[in-house]
C-alpha cells in the first residue's frame, strides 16, 4: 500500500510533530554554541540517533535539524557557502530514520512517517530596522529550501517567525521552489498584558490573517516566552482567528516545556512529561490537531503526549 501524501495526511485528525532538538543534542555532548546545523555533515549518527528517538515515542513527522541552515545565519559560523549541503544533509538523515522506523511495525498508526523541512528565521532584521534586503534574503530561503527538497521533504515548516515580512518571505521563498508541497507556518508569541504578540508587535488576528492569505497548509505557534497555561490560552484565541477566515484552516501548536528558570547561564526547562502532556490535551481539545514541543521538550515528552491523545 503507497503511504499517504502529507497534504491528506494531515486533514485526517491527530497529527505528532517532534520536539526539541537542541536539548537532546546538549545531552549527547554537543556544546552550547556549536553550529548545529553542521552537524548533519560533522556528525551524522547523532542526529538520525536523535530522529529514531522521538519517530519511536510516537511523532508521525520528524524536522530536519535545519533550523539555522539558512546563508545569514551559518555566517556567524563561517558556514554560509555550506548551506545547500547543510540542508541537504539534515534532510537525508531526517528521510533515512523515518524510512527505518516506518518499515518496522508501527504501534501508532497506518500511514507511515514524514519528514518536514525546518526553516527558521535569519536572525537579521530586513531594512530599514536592519541591512537584509527582501530579495536577498528570499534568495537565501530559495536556496536553504532546494537543498531539502533535493534531500528528500514531504514538506517545509517554517517557525518561530517573529516579523510577518521575514515569514512572508520565507512562505514565498518556499513556494518558488516546490509549490507543490504542504507548507506549514507559525510564529513565536509572548504574553502582552491580557493579549499575545510577537516580539515584533505581531498579534493573533494578524498573524494568522497574514499566513492564511499567503496559502500555507497550517499556521500555528511555537517558542516564545509562555507558561502551559499561557500556551492553552493562545490556542483558545488562535482557533477563533482562523476559523473567522474558514473552517478548513489547520492549526498547530508546539510549545516550549513551559517557561524556563535560570540556572547560571543556562535556560532550564522543568516541566514534566505528564504534565506537559495535560497541556496538549488541552490545547487539542481547543480546535488544534497538530501537536509537537519546543525548546525544552523531549522524546519523552511526546511519548506522554502520544500515549494521553492516542488513548
Amino acid at each position: 500500500m503507497s503511504r499517504m501524501s502529507l497534504k491528506d495526511r494531515l486533514k485526517q485528525g491527530l497529527f505528532l510533530l517532534d520536539g526539541a532538538m537542541g536539548t537532546e543534542l546538549i545531552a549527547r555532548g554537543i556544546q552550547p554554541g556549536t553550529c548545529n546545523d553542521y552537524l548533519n555533515v560533522e556528525s551524522p549518527d547523532i542526529v538520525f540517533d536523535i530522529h529514531c528517538a522521538y519517530l519511536r515515542a510516537g511523532s508521525d513527522a520528524i524536522l530536519t535539524n535545519t533550523f539555522g541552515a539558512n546563508k545569514y545565519a551559518l555566517a556567524r559560523h563561517g558556514l554560509a557557502e555550506r548551506a545547500e549541503q547543510i540542508n541537504r544533509a539534515g534532510a537525508q538523515i531526517a528521510w533515512q530514520a523515518a524510512r527505518e522506523i516506518s518499515n518496522r511495525k508501527s504501534q501508532v498508526s497506518n500511514f507511515g512517517r514524514y519528514v518536514l523541512g525546518d526553516i527558521g528565521p535569519s536572525g537579521d532584521f530586513l531594512q530599514p530596522l536592519g541591512n537584509l534586503q527582501p530579495e536577498q534574503l528570499k534568495v537565501a530561503f530559495a536556496e536553504q529550501a532546494q537543498g531539502l527538497l533535493a534531500g528528500g521533504v514531504d514538506g517545509f515548516i517554517i517557525e518561530t517567525m517573529t516579523a510577518l515580512d521575514e515569514a512572508e518571505i520565507a512562505i514565498e521563498a518556499v513556494k518558488s521552489v516546490c509549490g507543490h508541497l504542504p507548507v506549514l507556518a507559525s510564529m513565536a508569541f509572548d504574553k502582552a498584558a491580557s493579549d499575545f504578540r510577537t516580539m515584533m508587535g505581531v498579534n493573533v488576528p494578524l498573524a494568522v490573517a497574514k499566513m492564511v492569505s499567503l496559502g500555507v497548509d497550517a499556521v500555528g505557534f511555537n517558542c516564545g516566552t509562555l507558561t502551559l497555561d499561557e500556551y492553552i490560552e493562545l490556542a483558545g484565541k488562535y482557533v477563533p482567528a482562523a476559523r473567522v477566515l474558514s473552517n478548513d484552516v489547520i492549526i498547530f501548536a508546539e510549545p516550549n516545556a513551559g517557561k524556563p528558570q535560570l540556572a547560571g547561564d543556562q535556560a532550564v526547562y522543568s516541566v514534566s512529561p505528564e504534565d506537559f502532556a495535560a497541556a496538549a490535551e488541552r490545547i487539542h481539545l481547543a480546535g488544534v490537531n497538530i501537536i509537537g514541543g519546543c525548546c525544552g521538550t523531549s522524546p519523552e515528552h511526546i511519548a506522554a503526549v502520544s500515549k494521553r491523545l492516542r488513548n
